[in-house]
């Protein structure tokens, strides 16, 4: 493969990789706590976009109880949506570049 080919490969790979993240606000991940009673819904770009909280749980005395239970929904829909979007990315760009293995080249999760 000579140079001009590859550096072709490259451009495509850096559009696919772009277009493939600006795509991933589309992607979801939901994470849940309390047996339910927390949820929250992140988006591929690790942004909280909705966070449901039982009624039950907004008493004053629960106050610390509702803060870890959110934090757990939190962490568990960003774990959940880093995994999808690693494996979104890699499935986009799938092919493009065969057998060549470019040291440093990382989808980034």
């Amino acid at each position: 493969m000579d140079l001009m080919k590859m550096m072709g490969k490259v451009k495509e790979v850096q559009a696919k990789m772009k277009e493939a993240q600006e795509n991933l606000v589309h992607l979801t991940a939901e994470g849940e706590s309390g047996g339910g009673m927390v949820k929250a819904i992140v988006n591929g770009n690790k942004q909280l976009v909705k966070l449901d909280i039982d009624k039950d749980l907004a008493k004053p005395e629960d106050l610390e109880m509702l803060q870890d239970l959110v934090i757990a929904a939190v962490n568990k829909a960003i774990t959940d949506v880093e995994e999808k979007a690693r494996q979104y990315l890699q499935k986009q760009t799938e092919g493009i570049l065969p057998n060549m293995n470019i040291p440093g080249m990382d989808l980034g999760f």
